[in-house]
């Protein structure tokens, strides 16, 4: 019943947080127009519902949960879209041995792996944020198991205290305070696990009152508002493929056997593996290195027949040949040691990131960042032993990470760069044949001495760093990811910021990048305007075509 339970209540779950996405993309504390932590949360979600809806009618809990991990890590958008992929693998993984029906220790014991695996994802965690909800919620479903109370009121209590906790979040980050507002993440979750509740325990619809969107001190209707719902998950863990045969065979056994067992065996074989049908016909399917085994074991069972076991590396490389001949392309070349891929928001970003040696620009940024599976095959793209990955941006840093980790073919790292025009100092740190190590430590410390601003327009009232208002469709400098000057007019804004960096630390060069949306006329004159004010300043600048952003800059 469980895994049952999950299918059916995820894609409702999951379709609530696509329904509140902007509320929740309203709550990011900076008033940019990149604020899109519900978008990315849904994504990640309705990557999950696109797994499980491919699964055969009949999937068991094991291959369930395996579309969740698969689904959630491979869709994963953003850091909030990361962590919550964390989490439904920490839960799935607490379950896998669940009792049937679940009781309220098994859930906690969920939830105690989900803190696990969670936490150690993220490097240094946050208080006021998902992950102290997630910890807020384990600790409440422990006490709930310890006073032996059933399941029911066990996940109705999880719920009531996901509310809690995302109320207190301001109290734990005072800059969610400072702007008004819960922690979007956490709100995020709290609406996931109130809905995937609801259905799990048969309710036609959720009757909590609406959950105030700012902080208010005063109000408590969102502890009370919450006593209708529950939660339950589940998944396993296959972060990729790193086999390379693809075994696919009938088999029809010469008695009832553990369908499940056989399953484990499988598993324990390779990845992807599929047992369907019903006694004595059935179709394995499964990706191994040792197709030997898989073969022997299941002739313990029965009869195997029709078998066809696949190649996958040879037929990859053997496709990839055959496209090239198609296209007369010249045979390919040996793989070079050190590749780099990189994320760009504008087209002019990206040829002054192609022209410094990056081998593949994904598309992304501010308004869409890209998701692991993204960086995965930007990454495939590569002719190279090893490659960097240059996320040029905070809120794809951990899909970067996600996409270093699954992938088995080759050495990733990343280096954390926030803004292109830090990734441009990075790859000019990068000497000829380095190795991954040495490029990696030099990239990293030629951050160190770049300084970065930013100039947009507020989409909402908030306040700047000083505590001044910011009302929406004023124009703001952001100064190394501190909202310090509001005005009117990007050229003074722009003026302002540069001046006021000046004045902190005098620097040498400025690299500035006009967006989309602003002119040569007005570029040109803002360029005049800082050649007359900072005559010292070397100035190096280009159309980056970046969205939303009008003006990009960096001094070194």
């Amino acid at each position: 019943m469980i895994a049952k339970t999950i299918r059916t209540c995820f894609p409702i779950a999951a379709a609530a947080v696509s329904d509140k996405a902007e509320d929740i993309n309203k709550l990011n504390v900076f008033p940019v127009p990149d604020g899109d932590t519900g978008t990315n949360m849904s994504l990640t979600l309705a990557s999950v519902v696109k797994e499980l809806s491919s699964l055969p009618a009949d999937a068991d809990m094991e291959a369930i949960a395996g579309a969740i991990t698969h689904g959630s890590l491979m869709g994963a958008r953003g850091n909030s879209g990361v962590i919550t992929s964390q989490i439904l693998r920490g839960v799935a993984e607490g379950l896998v041995d669940a009792t049937d029906p679940a009781t309220s220790a098994d859930v906690a014991a969920a939830l105690r792996n989900a803190v696990k695996v969670a936490f150690k994802a993220v490097r240094k965690p946050v208080e006021g944020t998902i992950l102290t909800v997630l910890r807020d919620i384990s600790t409440k479903a422990d006490s709930c198991a310890k006073a032996r109370e059933s399941v029911e009121d066990t996940l109705d209590a999880i719920v009531v205290e996901a509310y809690q906790s995302v109320a207190r979040t301001p109290d734990l980050l005072p800059v969610l305070k400072e702007n008004g507002v819960v922690d979007s993440g956490a709100f995020g979750f709290a609406i996931f696990l109130e809905n995937f509740v609801a259905a799990a325990l048969g309710r036609t619809a959720v009757k909590t009152e609406d959950f105030a969107a700012t902080f208010d001190a005063s109000a408590d209707s969102a502890r009370e508002g919450a006593l209708d719902r529950v939660k339950i998950e589940a998944n396993d863990d296959w972060e990729g493929s790193e086999y390379r045969y693809c075994n696919e065979f009938l088999f029809k056994a010469d008695a009832p056997f553990d369908e499940e067992e056989c399953l484990q065996f499988l598993a324990s074989m390779g990845d992807c593996e599929l047992l369907v049908g019903a006694y004595p016909d059935y179709k394995i399917h499964v990706h191994s290195n040792t197709p030997n085994l898989v073969l022997e074991h299941m002739l313990q069972l029965g009869q195997i027949y029709e078998v066809f076991i696949h190649n996958m590396d040879m037929e990859s490389r053997e496709r990839t040949a055959k496209i090239h001949e198609d296209q007369d392309a010249a045979p390919a070349e040996p793989a070079k040691p050190l590749g780099f891929v990189a994320v760009a928001a504008g087209s002019g970003e990206a040829e002054i990131l192609e022209s410094l040696g990056v081998d593949v620009v994904v598309s992304g940024g501010q308004t869409m960042n890209p998701s692991t599976a993204d960086l995965l095959d930007a990454v495939s793209k590569v002719n190279a032993e090893a490659v960097i990955i240059l996320p040029d941006n905070g809120n794809i840093r951990m899909a970067a990470e996600a996409a270093a980790t699954a992938c088995t073919d080759k050495q990733v790292a990343v280096v954390p760069t926030k803004t292109v025009p830090q990734a441009f100092s990075a790859l000019f740190a990068v000497l000829p044949d380095s190795s991954l190590e040495d490029a990696v430590e030099a990239m990293t410390e030629a951050l160190e001495d770049v300084r970065d601003g930013e100039v947009t327009s507020a989409v909402r009232d908030s306040q700047a760093s000083d505590g001044s208002p910011i009302h929406a469709g004023d124009v703001m400098g952001i100064i190394g990811g501190s909202i310090d000057v509001v005005g009117s007019d990007v050229k003074q804004v722009t003026l302002e910021c540069i001046n006021r960096m000046q004045e902190d630390e005098e620097g040498d060069s400025l690299t500035i990048l006009a967006g989309a949306d602003l002119s040569d006329e007005d570029f040109e004159d803002i360029i005049a305007a800082i050649e007359e004010v900072q005559p010292d300043l070397e100035i190096d600048s280009h159309r980056g075509e970046q969205p939303l952003y009008p003006v990009i800059f960096s001094i070194e």
